[in-house]
């Protein structure tokens, strides 16, 4: 079993060509890394709640934990001498173990953020990835966890070097620590770096660590502290391990790598997007692509080039819905925390129009300058206009897409199966129903366009007679069929729920593009005639 879905079969409608505009991804995201006692290299995948093993020479990915299976948003992972697995589920503060024969339990439940997890000499030490974390020795036995250190700003992937102490990368303090596992006792081994997120001793004894946010993988000495740079592999990095003298580095975005030395790299797992949310087209032709933790720009015939990242100055967060903004440049977010943005990646900086939101999805932006969007979570759609946000329709299930067309709003009622029409001074009034669940919705050349994640297919409208046509189908979208995906919760402060929404937008001649969210790549559909 792979461990992303297998080619959809996709196709269209006559008149209509289908294709691809970015390669899909072969993981759900690579945080964790661990060599195997098989030699492989094994994959936490927070966002597919998956964790697969990659055979590093011949490319073969499996899936060893599958999503809607026992384990939860998996993070980090650390094998012990017997086999047994040790997981770390952030989403669900806990840890968990897996044992060779596939048995999963929870070892302990009461870890927010939990992230790092290590073994040594027969000692599990697991810790926090937030403000104030904890780092604490469990008990295999399900005993009470004994604290080491508390008060860390974000700690993150952590082991024991060769002089029996800890070493964290404290992500919150952009430094190395090194912490002594008795007392607690630490003191900083390395500062000034790129936001560390991971520190593994190599063969020597000396750290490599990644940087999320510079995107570089160092080598530095833990006694003199002299550092180099192996590689310079852009923002997103996440883990490193090692089989031999080896270097393998995962990336959030999926991607797996091989250091070679002296600069070279060889790809193990190509770097793609993870899960393509909203889409907007920019006035220059520029699509945004909103990916959760990143954000993208794509122009024709070109490949996703990264525009931020929660870790860039100026980011609002976590990415899910995306609008054109009224300037080049300029796109309105909302994020997994629930606020709504103007974003200006150019410029690093971001202005909020509202806050305090469940589950904020689709969005769009009126020729007026105001704001529309839907809360999931509280069934709600608002508007946000004159530095203030209403609510302009209340009771929905799941509003998802949002999409304008003079001054009517369509809305996507994704747990009703219908399309709504929101007019001012109007009741809420149906437009298309017996859907299976519409998200993305867009209108081009006056037809409504929505994506059913349900039955996998795009759907033509006609607003005034209400006729539909199917113009594609067997999409990659919404959940593999067959699999229930488990709710993946808030991490912390710095995203939201790791909800799917497959975005939906218009440009040109009626080219339509649209989120393959459950491959990872984007796809677009072009009238042929």
């Amino acid at each position: 079993m792979v461990s992303r879905i297998a080619p959809s079969g996709m196709t269209a409608a006559e008149g209509w060509h289908l294709e691809r505009l970015t390669p899909p991804s072969r993981l759900y995201g690579a945080n964790g890394l661990a060599t195997g006692p098989d030699g492989r290299l094994y994959v936490a995948q927070v966002g597919g709640s998956q964790v697969s093993a990659i055979d590093v020479d011949t490319g073969t990915i499996s899936t060893v934990s599958p999503m809607g299976g026992a384990i939860v948003a998996p993070d980090d992972l650390v094998f012990d001498e017997a086999g047994n697995l040790y997981l770390t589920e952030i989403t669900e503060g806990r840890v968990s173990m897996l044992t060779p024969g596939g048995q999963a339990r929870v070892l302990y439940g009461d870890m927010p953020v939990a992230n790092p997890i290590t073994w040594h000499q027969g000692r599990l030490v697991a810790g926090e990835c937030r403000m104030g974390a904890r780092i604490m020795e469990l008990d295999r036995d399900g005993g009470p966890p004994r604290l080491i250190l508390d008060n860390v700003p974000m700690a993150n992937a952590f082991q024991v070097g060769p002089d029996g102490k800890l070493y964290v990368p404290v992500m919150g303090a952009n430094e190395i620590w090194r912490v002594d596992l008795e007392t607690g006792a630490h003191e900083v081994v390395a500062g000034d770096l790129g936001v560390p997120d991971s520190v593994k001793f190599d063969s020597k004894g000396r750290i490599v660590t990644t940087q999320v946010a510079s995107g570089q993988v160092l080598r530095i000495d833990p006694v003199s502290g002299t550092r180099e740079i192996l590689a310079d592999l852009g923002p997103g990095l996440d883990n490193v391990s090692f089989i031999g003298d080896r270097i393998f580095v995962s990336s959030i975005p999926g991607e797996i790598t091989e250091l070679l030395g002296d600069g070279k790299v060889r790809s193990v797992v190509p770097r793609a997007l993870q899960w393509p949310l909203g889409l907007a087209l920019g006035a220059d032709g520029a699509l945004f692509i909103a990916d959760g933790t990143f954000g993208y720009t794509l122009r024709p015939g070109g490949a996703p080039q990264l525009a931020g990242m929660i870790f860039h100055p100026g980011c609002p967060g976590y990415m899910r819905g995306v609008a054109t903004g009224a300037q080049l440049g300029e796109w309105i977010i909302t994020t997994g925390t629930g606020s709504v943005a103007r974003y200006r990646p150019g410029e690093g900086a971001s202005d909020f129009l509202s806050h305090g939101h469940d589950r904020l999805m689709g969005v769009a932006l009126a020729p007026d300058g105001a704001v529309v969007f839907a809360e999931q979570g509280r069934g709600q759609v608002h508007v946000a206009e004159n530095g203030a946000a209403r609510v302009i329709a209340n009771g929905l299930d799941q509003p998802m897409g949002v999409a304008l067309d003079g001054n009517a709003a369509y809305v996507a009622e994704a747990g009703k199966g219908r399309i709504i029409r929101l007019q001012q001074g109007s009741k809420p009034e149906t437009v298309a129903e017996g859907l299976g669940r519409p998200e993305g919705i867009t209108i081009s050349n006056g037809s409504l366009y929505v994506v059913d994640t349900q039955t996998k297919s795009l759907i033509a409208f006609d607003p005034a007679s209400g006729a539909q046509t199917v113009i594609a189908t067997h999409l990659p979208v919404g959940a593999p069929i067959g699999i229930t995906p488990h709710y993946l919760g808030p991490i912390g402060d710095m995203a939201g729920p790791m909800i799917n929404f497959c975005g939906l937008t218009a440009g040109p001649g009626g080219t339509l593009y649209l989120s393959g969210d459950a491959e990872g790549s984007v796809l677009t559909l072009r009238p042929t005639a």
